[in-house]
């Protein structure tokens, strides 16, 4: 993502949020219209201010009919300025988070919004339920001075597509420990000098993506088939498909390509 969203996640709206205009973005299996009124007018997430406009998430019934204006957030980035796109992926993930704790996961009673934080709160054994977010760290791992980036395709890529690595931070795991630990069983090698670059919230469904760059310190390339289908090292002059300006693999390939 370029740039820093205008809008202020605030988790309570206020009397001036409720009167302000409003932005709605309505949430149907994963996908998102955005509108100025409610289409169903149940239960309201309040999302932040954005623009000057109080924005609104809400759960649309799946079985509710749909004409093809509810988009994905993939079909949806571009369409709209990168500061609504992420609002939008933030009533996705809010939609889904109510959606999914509507009962405690401790003693199964129903839940209810808390007042005083984002939580769905059990009023029996009081166990709170937050929002889930999984950190995931990804890396552009370099080597030759610089010269050469690997570059890998995930066997869960749509396309043809290279990448950089990337995956889940373990309980207990540092972030650099976590990089190190999935380069080294995605592709086999060694990293060091793993420096801090940027982060991205990720909402497919619930990541955030911190990204860094590191650098090879030895090891030949050999993908774990499970999760690789084939990486390599290429050159700013010979580079294969890479992802889209969506994602922060791209911030960190441009990133590379600009040094040189």
């Amino acid at each position: 993502m370029r740039g820093v969203p205008s809008f202020n996640p605030l988790t309570f709206p206020t009397d001036d949020h409720r009167s302000a205009p409003a932005r709605w973005f309505s949430v149907r299996a994963g996908k998102v219209l955005v509108g100025e009124e409610p289409l169903m007018g149940g239960v309201a997430h309040f999302l932040g201010e954005l623009d000057g406009h109080a924005c609104w998430a809400e759960e649309i019934d799946e079985k509710m009919p749909d004409d093809g204006g509810f988009l994905d957030l993939y079909s949806l980035f571009g369409r709209m300025s990168e500061p609504e796109w992420v609002m939008g992926g933030r009533a996705v993930q809010i939609v889904d988070w109510a959606r999914n704790h509507r009962f405690c996961g401790r003693c199964g009673q129903p839940t209810e919004p808390s007042a005083n934080d984002r939580s769905m709160m059990c009023p029996g054994c009081k166990l709170p339920a937050y929002p889930r977010l999984a950190p995931a760290i990804i890396t552009l791992v370099t080597r030759n001075g610089g010269e050469e980036a690997l570059l890998a395709r995930g066997v869960q890529f749509r396309g043809p597509m290279f990448s950089c690595l990337a995956g889940f931070v373990e309980p207990g795991e540092s972030l650099e420990e976590a990089l190190a630990r999935e380069v080294l069983e995605e592709v086999g090698v060694g990293v060091t000098d793993i420096a801090y670059q940027s982060s991205q919230p990720w909402p497919f469904p619930h990541s955030l993506m911190l990204g860094f760059r590191a650098t090879w310190t030895g090891g030949e390339i050999a993908p774990d088939p499970t999760e690789i289908a084939e990486a390599a090292w290429y050159t700013r002059d010979a580079l294969p498909n890479i992802p889209p300006r969506i994602s922060i693999a791209r911030k960190l390939i441009d990133g590379w390509i600009e040094e040189g």
